[in-house]
């Protein structure tokens, strides 16, 4: 697949709240550290510039809630301070970061803690809403695991720099669970239906893939990164050209290696184009067969590992990204996430992360266990707007759209 540059595409739609066709306050010394009472998420003061590291490395720098009000508050400052330009998002370790932190949200249900799950979606996903209005220029450096709800929490910005070190997907079907934090909009703009194809079967993308899809926007070694963010340090700018520049002077110029998914576009239209979960398996299984393809075999492998309901919920969560926004894809995704964790229709998270984080067993019992017995009104429950007495995720589309 020839690659093609992707610069400020998702952003400006984000921004601008059009849908492209589908398939297409306070300043700190400069390099100090500051507010030592938070240590998951680090700040660096520069010239014109604020960087925010996640720095939870044991745990792949995984966000929790606290985590998400902290980088709330401070993009919010940074935003109202005229004397900051642009604004970065970093990890440290080998990570940027690999997701939510699902662990703690298992715990919380194994307590009764439900309305913590609540807190912990409403506060990632407003996070995820105001970075992708942010007024300013914004970097994330994936230099690293970058999945789930770490591509949330920087796809929406304007650039995201890949190196040979990240390592991007959204698996969250193979935990019972539905590519969420804005993954609905970002994966089902993507060329063709590689956007179902990353969110049912939860594949890896190395960070050449990213940048010839359009997920990232520049792609450096991973021994660049520190001479990148030198120069970004340097700047005195709000102007996402002259950041766009600096960039571009370290880039690489990359493609993926001929084994990669991206070389299979017409395969994964052919079958992940198709209108059901047993459709896409089915064409999969002639196309195996066809060709004797072991990517076809892998494919169906995972289709086969995750949970049956999360692989419905999640394809019907794609298609209905196409045609929204990306307020509107977080408002159903936390409706969704909300019936997910309640267990109304099953316990199919819980049982996914005991199976492959907790116990790690790898043997999850799936409810319903097969494709057969997952039901249309089952699906729809997660799509169903919460009770009267359960608030629905508020953003403030019209404060922050205003200025867009």
């Amino acid at each position: 697949m020839q690659s093609f540059k992707a610069t400020s595409f998702i952003r400006r739609c984000v921004q601008s709240c059009r849908l492209p066709p589908p398939g297409s306050f306070c300043s700190f010394p400069s390099n100090s550290i500051a507010d030592d009472t938070d240590s998951e998420v680090l700040v660096e003061g520069n010239a014109s510039s604020r960087t925010a590291i996640l720095n939870r490395p044991s745990v792949l720098n995984a966000i929790n809630t606290s985590m998400g009000a902290r980088l709330q508050k401070l993009y919010k400052s940074w935003e109202e301070n005229p004397d900051i330009g642009f604004i970065t998002l970093k990890g440290t370790g080998r990570a940027f970061c690999a997701g939510g932190d699902i662990v703690a949200l298992y715990r919380f249900l194994k307590r009764g803690q439900l309305e913590d799950c609540k807190e912990f979606f409403r506060t990632i996903y407003s996070f995820i809403y105001l970075l992708g209005t942010c007024l300013k220029p914004h970097v994330a450096i994936l230099d690293g695991i970058t999945m789930g709800g770490g591509a949330g929490v920087s796809i929406p910005g304007t650039f995201r720099l890949a190196t040979n070190k990240t390592v991007f997907a959204t698996p969250e079907t193979l935990i019972g669970f539905h590519p969420d934090a804005g993954a609905s909009f970002y994966l089902s703009h993507l060329p063709g239906h590689l956007g179902e194809y990353l969110a049912l079967a939860g594949d890896k993308l190395s960070g050449a893939e990213m940048v010839a899809c359009g997920l990232a926007t520049h792609y450096a070694l991973s021994e660049k990164v520190p001479l990148i963010e030198e120069r970004l340090g340097k700047l005195v700018t709000d102007d996402p050209s002259v950041i766009e520049t600096s960039l571009e002077q370290y880039a690489d110029l990359v493609l993926p290696d001929k084994m990669s998914a991206l070389h299979r576009i017409e395969t994964l239209d052919k079958c992940f184009g198709l209108d059901t979960v047993e459709e896409i398996i089915d064409a999969l299984e002639m196309e195996a067969g066809r060709t004797c393809d072991a990517w076809c075999t892998s494919v169906l492998q995972k289709l086969k590992e995750a949970s049956p309901l999360g692989l419905k919920v999640s394809l019907r969560s794609i298609r209905d990204g196409r045609f929204q926004t990306l307020d509107q894809c977080l408002t159903r995704e936390y409706r969704m996430s909300l019936q997910g964790m309640s267990g109304q229709v099953s316990m199919d998270f819980c049982e996914g992360v005991r199976a492959r984080m907790v116990d790690r067993d790898f043997a999850p019992k799936w409810d319903p266990p097969s494709l057969e017995q997952v039901s249309s009104d089952m699906v729809d429950q997660y799509f169903s707007p919460l009770s009267v007495s359960e608030p629905e995720l508020e953003l403030p589309t019209k404060q922050r759209e205003a200025f867009l």
